[in-house]
């Protein structure tokens, strides 16, 4: 069994102050004049008034101490050292959940859900609800290793069920995921389903063999597109040549910063409220400083190519992901709508599914009671 070592952020004052040396030294290059400049990428008054908050206001030894808030830990897992947090709640051992995250998120994503989950007495809820937490860095983000060449979801759920039943001794466990880790928690139903006994998701990944049918599907696969055709640029880059956007990144932590916050703009529900009310700067510094202080960015462009070298997201004909699946519907997803729950049903064993009134892309940190209540009840039902 693999050694387990407590972990614990030790960012030095030199390392950091190398990378704000480097955002106050930035050639900030000409941005459009018009009203929406989100509608050309990161919005340029947006950014300055970001980094100016990373250089003058922002408390990362305040931000360091937060992330050293909960139980974490490393694990040699195959090639990599696993970095994890396990939250051990008022469950006692007996109800073990791992969340995964995806890009460009973090374990951090959950720090608003972390307690409510493991230790719902404290919120007035009810102590049987409560999960023994395991929330992993993605191999390549964060303080897990680094690989040497593109991997994918699937290679990392294989990596995922080790952690969990050989390094922790979970025989079975419940999983939930968005993003990268909502295929993350899809191939642990699909290859673990023997220890992977229910999974939640907030984003759907597997696609059916055959495409849509209907004329319901068939509208929400031409918004799909669309969406993609104006936000989904990133996707192509990263999936295709992930190298030339490491290229433009590295030694650039503003680069890095605006490419980072463009995609919390753009996935959010901001219907009812402004970016900076979604994510205060703090938050989001952090969520950053995840990235440009471990060299994650680059391995989480990687990642996307891996998405394509393990196979993409299709099923065969005649396959199906059989694990019970609840979904979490949160409306305000930009881009990644889900589809019509027929769709769904091809390629996920849906035995849940929660309209939300609010939220989008990133549910744990948009709308964390949302989240909380519906993994809650997820459980019950599981």
């Amino acid at each position: 069994m693999a050694e387990i070592k407590p972990f614990e952020v030790a960012w030095t004052d030199a390392e950091v102050a190398a990378v704000l040396d480097r955002v106050r030294a930035y050639p900030w290059p000409p941005a459009p004049e018009v009203p929406d400049g989100w509608a050309y990428g990161c919005d340029g008054p947006y950014l300055k008034a970001l980094c100016d908050h990373w250089t003058g206001a922002y408390d990362w030894r305040a931000a360091m101490a937060d992330l050293n808030r909960f139980p974490q830990f490393t694990a040699r897992v195959e090639d990599f050292d696993l970095h994890f947090l396990h939250v051990v709640g008022e469950a006692g051992g007996q109800r073990p959940l791992i969340v995964t995250h995806g890009w460009p998120g973090s374990h951090y994503e959950f720090w608003q859900a972390i307690e409510k989950l493991a230790f719902p007495s404290r919120f007035g809820g009810n102590p049987a609800d409560a999960f023994d937490l395991v929330i992993p860095s993605l191999p390549g983000f964060g303080f897990s290793s680094k690989p040497t060449r593109p991997i994918g979801q699937r290679t990392t759920a294989r990596l995922f069920n080790t952690l969990m039943t050989q390094v922790l001794g979970y025989s079975t466990y419940l999983a939930q995921g968005g993003d990268w880790g909502a295929l993350v928690t899809s191939w642990l139903g699909r290859d673990h389903g023997a220890h992977a006994r229910g999974i939640h998701l907030n984003m759907l990944g597997f696609r059916p063999p055959g495409g849509p049918e209907g004329e319901a599907e068939v509208a929400w696969a031409a918004r799909q597109a669309g969406a993609m055709d104006v936000m989904g640029a990133y996707f192509r880059l990263q999936v295709s040549k992930p190298q030339s956007i490491a290229w433009m990144g590295a030694g650039n932590p503003v680069g890095q910063a605006a490419w980072i916050a463009e995609r919390f703009h753009d996935w959010s529900d901001l219907s009812k409220k402004s970016i900076d009310e979604a994510y205060p700067k703090d938050r989001l510094l952090t969520s950053i400083m995840l990235y440009v202080m471990t060299g994650s960015f680059t391995p989480g462009a990687w990642y996307y190519r891996g998405l394509v070298e393990e196979g993409g997201l299709a099923f065969e004909p005649g396959q199906r992901l059989e694990v019970p699946t609840a979904f979490a519907n949160f409306p305000g997803e930009p881009l990644y709508q889900a589809p019509p729950r027929s769709f769904a049903e091809r390629a996920y064993n849906i035995v849940r599914w929660t309209d939300m009134p609010s939220g989008g892309h990133f549910a744990a940190m948009e709308e964390p009671d949302l989240y909380v209540d519906d993994v809650r009840a997820w459980g019950r039902e599981t």
